[in-house]
């Protein structure tokens, strides 16, 4: 259920008996639950528009919601605002439709979109980075959260998998495999940074190089069978890493920039018919007056260079008008570094003139900021390099393993690097995932390892205490009446119902720490009620009731964190 909407109708119903019907009612959740629920904010700006008082129109709104089945108490505070709780019976039955449901009774949506999420995006040439990890990640949580929700959702993996260092590459392994047969591409990042040393040293090289990357673009067979071998590789270790982080994405995401190569010059072309696109000094520009370059001019958006070349511009373009196109696309994302912004804006627009992006098709551009190491810059190894992805995740789980073994003597060797691999993993996506995608944010072991705070350490733990909670239990009756008398139980009741709310937010906003911070009120609001609300040693019905909230509990925080993309673990 919707908690937020069910709530919000009956808040407008009172204000149309009040007599100001069509006024925003601006609902928003208690921020102290001693004075209720939710709390209601619009009526002093309605009492300004209609010249009345607003306490007293406050009160007018109040007494049409008393008694209400939805809300049991509206008491005005301060100038006009309206403190709502919630009725006890209305919360009960819904913990227990949503107990009985197998999606927790969040419904899935009545006009289910087609949604293209361009996410990951490595460029093949070299090993996966760090700065890899937030597009990866992030566009996998929106992925699942869109799926659960109903849509049809397409990842498609844009990886660089063509241009002129592909030319450099291919001869290079073919120099590479004269010198030795038993030649194997191995470390994907040695193998390219000596090839730049020889291409940057060796003229002749650099020359054969050239020669490679037109015979690549001309569609030379052998030439494109060398391609495919260093490409296969590439994805081979790409593939690896999304394994090792439990993503979504398989080889069939994979949508790169080769793809589109066919569709390029007829794209330039078509934009040429329009009218859109301008020779100037040789290339072919689109100038956007929507964006003005530094002397107050239109900004050029250069979709083929000089010499017949393309260009990022010129293969995003091909993209839009597949994904539009072919994939029937309602919702396009691409989740990309933030620096990249005014890029894909400038490709926005260019699309809409051209006629590949409709306006019944959205176009958003999901950004984000950089992963800073504690010096305040990006965050890199001690020498200064690039940290290698799957060496950070490796490191991760090394961590987590001793971490988990200092805690937990008894366990053996096996079962500590089994627990150890998932902390790991997850403490690394969630330190992401919990904080605003916008901003930068700090990488600090330290933190997201913590058993303590907003970290996926203390989230996985708290699962395994409901869980350990539901083993002592023993046989009990799941099917019994939820009776809520406790402040506290209502309180958890209440926002346990608000896992829908907070799927929809993340769903139109594309920002899934909203997620991550529902999960951790969830569970420190399950450690309150735990404390305060004893379960086991409850009886007859208020047993059943507090066990029927700590499944609820457990359902919704495993559910969330699977939406993240992080795994539970029953003991720890």
């Amino acid at each position: 259920m919707n908690l937020h909407q069910t709530v919000a109708a009956e808040a407008e119903a009172a204000f149309a008996a009040a007599g100001i019907a069509g006024n925003p009612v601006v609902l928003q959740p208690a921020k102290n639950a001693d004075f209720g629920d939710f709390q209601i904010n619009g009526v002093m700006g309605a009492a300004k528009k209609a010249k009345q008082n607003p306490r007293e129109l406050a009160q007018k709104v109040a007494d049409a919601l008393a008694g209400n089945a939805v809300v049991e108490s509206a008491e005005v505070a301060g100038p006009g605002f309206i403190n709502l709780r919630l009725n006890a019976a209305f919360l009960a039955q819904n913990i227990e439709a949503a107990l009985l449901d197998g999606h927790l009774n969040v419904r899935q949506t009545a006009e289910p979109q087609t949604v293209v999420i361009d996410y990951s995006s490595p460029n093949l040439a070299k090993e996966m980075h760090v700065g890899h990890l937030r597009s990866s990640i992030i566009g996998d949580s929106l992925n699942r959260v869109l799926s659960y929700l109903g849509h049809k959702v397409i990842a498609q993996n844009h990886v660089g998998d063509w241009g002129t260092q592909f030319g450099m590459l291919v001869a290079y392994m073919v120099a590479q495999q004269q010198e030795n047969a038993e030649f194997e591409l191995a470390d994907l990042e040695q193998f390219y940074r000596n090839a730049k040393i020889r291409f940057d040293e060796d003229e002749a090289f650099a020359d054969t190089a050239r020669e490679y990357v037109v015979k690549l673009q001309g569609g030379d067979e052998a030439v494109l069978a060398l391609w495919r071998q260093f490409v296969d590789v590439s994805l081979q270790h790409a593939q690896a890493v999304y394994d090792t982080l439990g993503l979504k994405l398989t080889p069939d995401d994979v949508a790169g920039e080769s793809k589109y190569n066919d569709d390029l010059q007829t794209v330039v072309d078509d934009l040429s018919a329009k009218g859109l696109a301008v020779d100037d000094a040789g290339a072919k520009v689109v100038f956007l007056d929507e964006f003005k370059n530094q002397d107050g001019e239109p900004a050029a958006f250069i979709v083929q260079k000089q010499g017949g070349g393309f260009l990022y511009a010129s293969t995003d373009l091909a993209c839009v008008r597949y994904r539009v196109g072919r994939l029937n696309a309602d919702r396009l994302l691409y989740v990309v570094d933030t620096r990249q912004k005014l890029h894909f804006e400038q490709l926005f627009t260019t699309s809409r003139k051209a006629g590949y992006l409709p306006e019944n098709v959205s176009a958003e551009f999901i950004g984000f900021g950089t992963m800073m190491g504690k010096d305040g810059k990006p965050f890199k190894t001690r020498s200064g390099d690039t940290v290698k992805l799957v060496d950070l995740l490796d490191e991760a789980v090394e961590r987590a393993t001793a971490l988990v073994q200092s805690k937990n003597t008894g366990l053996d060797e096996k079962q500590a690097a089994e627990i150890g691999r998932t902390v790991g993993i997850a403490a690394v996506k969630y330190a992401d995932l919990s904080k605003n995608r916008s901003s930068d944010y700090v990488f600090d072991w330290e933190a997201m390892l913590s058993f303590e705070g907003n970290t996926a350490p203390y989230l996985q733990y708290a699962y395994t205490r409901v869980q350990s909670v539901m083993r002592r239990a023993g046989e009990w009756n799941q099917q019994a009446a939820v009776v809520l008398d406790a402040p506290l139980e209502k309180q958890l009741a209440v926002e346990l119902l608000k896992f829908e709310d907070v799927l929809q937010s993340v769903a139109e906003t594309s920002y899934p720490h909203y997620l991550a911070g529902y999960l951790y009120q969830v569970a420190t609001l399950f450690s309150r009620f735990y404390e305060a609300c004893p379960i086991l040693k409850a009886e007859g019905a208020r047993r059943e009731t507090r066990l029927q909230l700590a499944k609820l509990t457990g359902d919704t925080l495993k559910q969330g964190l699977d939406l993240l993309g992080i795994d539970t673990l029953e003991v720890m």
